[in-house]
């Protein structure tokens, strides 16, 4: 989940920054249209993000620091599915295991699809 929020942060801080400075340039200049700003905000927002994510991967971690996290979210694979057992033959006719397994088997719902 921190993998996950760590990279909306960093996704976010460079459109924050956009607005901000796109604010301080409105005061010395006159803008009206709303998808002027939208506009510049978007293209600023994506050369600062480039910008500081090739700096970060050239030079080094601290560079993220401009991004919102001195580091980039690590992605991980889930972990594949384990294969079915093989059947095993039944064994023989034996006297019953006097103490059956007191913990029932749960399911395993960590594997399943979000809203599943």
């Amino acid at each position: 989940m921190y993998q996950l929020v760590l990279s909306l942060w960093r996704t976010c801080v460079p459109y924050i920054v956009a607005f901000l400075v796109l604010q301080a340039a409105r005061l010395g200049i006159h803008l009206d249209n709303a998808s002027v700003t939208s506009a510049l905000v978007t293209g600023f927002g994506t050369v600062y993000y480039a910008v500081f994510r090739f700096l970060e991967h050239r030079f080094g971690a601290n560079w993220g620091w401009f991004l919102g996290a001195a580091r980039p979210p690590s992605y991980q694979s889930p972990a594949p599915a384990p294969a079915p057992a093989a059947p095993t033959p039944a064994p023989a006719a034996t006297s019953p295991d006097p103490t059956p397994d007191p913990t029932p088997a749960r399911p395993d719902y960590r594997n399943l699809p979000e809203g599943g």
